[in-house]
């Protein structure tokens, strides 16, 4: 019965920036676990997460756009209705980091950062959950969030500003659309080894500091956060509403 409950048999699903990384673990997840998955990234060539969900059973497409393109959120979202016929699931995850002081971040990065990793978030939770409101079945919205969701980091302040919009956005539409079936969560991964981090983990004093201040005492893995997401998606969590849940090794608890 429990197990039941952690089933999307049925489930269309849309995962961003799902090309590699977190986003692959999180789709080929979902469909494991008996949903269709759309697939998005910014490069033209799929790589090889489409191939995965096929190989799981189920449907799949993939959408190249830059998501910093408000014409690009729509796109994709009418994509997904047009492959699928509606929408169950909605994982952001795509985005963006740019390191560099503040007193010499460009303001171009700050303008790209904010569209893709906050303003992006918001068109495509707002069309989902226009979707997910007129159908009256409910539906379920996951936002990828980060530790600077809740600290303010070091040379990453438009990262920092927009991850701590993800999580302020997630409880202000949880709050509204809760009472209509629609969860809306976020997860807040660790230091993960993933694109995102590649500076980091090839700085040896860094990354040994990094590993020194987690109590797991290792950087994650994409697999890491498939389950939290699988949670999040899955009726399992239908009474979690607004939560922003780490996933980060213990890193916030110490």
């Amino acid at each position: 019965m429990y197990l039941e409950s952690f089933q999307l048999k049925g489930k269309n699903a849309l995962v961003t920036g799902s090309r590699r990384g977190l986003g692959a673990a999180i789709a080929i997840a979902l469909a494991e676990a008996g949903a269709n998955v759309g697939c998005h990234g910014r490069d033209q060539d799929p790589g090889a997460t489409c191939e995965a969900i096929s190989v799981a059973g189920r449907k799949t497409f993939y959408f190249a756009g830059d998501l910093a393109d408000a014409k690009a959120c729509t796109a994709l979202f009418e994509k997904a209705i047009a492959e699928f016929g509606s929408l169950d699931i909605l994982v952001n995850n795509a985005g963006a980091i740019h390191r560099a002081p503040a007193a010499e971040y460009p303001m171009e990065s700050w303008d790209e950062l904010i569209a893709v990793d906050l303003t992006a978030v918001f068109r495509l939770s707002q069309l989902a959950g226009r979707h997910m409101l007129q159908r009256g079945t409910g539906g379920k919205i996951v936002n990828i969030a980060s530790l600077l969701s809740f600290q303010g980091g070091v040379f990453v302040p438009a990262y920092a500003a927009a991850k701590g919009g993800i999580a302020q956005l997630t409880k202000a539409l949880a709050n509204e659309w809760a009472s209509k079936g629609i969860n809306v969560n976020a997860i807040a991964p660790g230091y993960m080894a993933t694109d995102n981090t590649t500076a980091l983990r090839s700085d040896p004093v860094r990354s040994r500091q990094l590993l020194e201040r987690i109590p797991a005492a290792r950087w994650g893995e994409p697999k890491d956060i498939a389950g939290a997401a699988l949670y999040l998606c899955a009726p399992a969590s239908d009474y979690v509403h607004g939560h922003v849940l780490a996933v980060d090794g213990g890193w916030l608890g110490r």
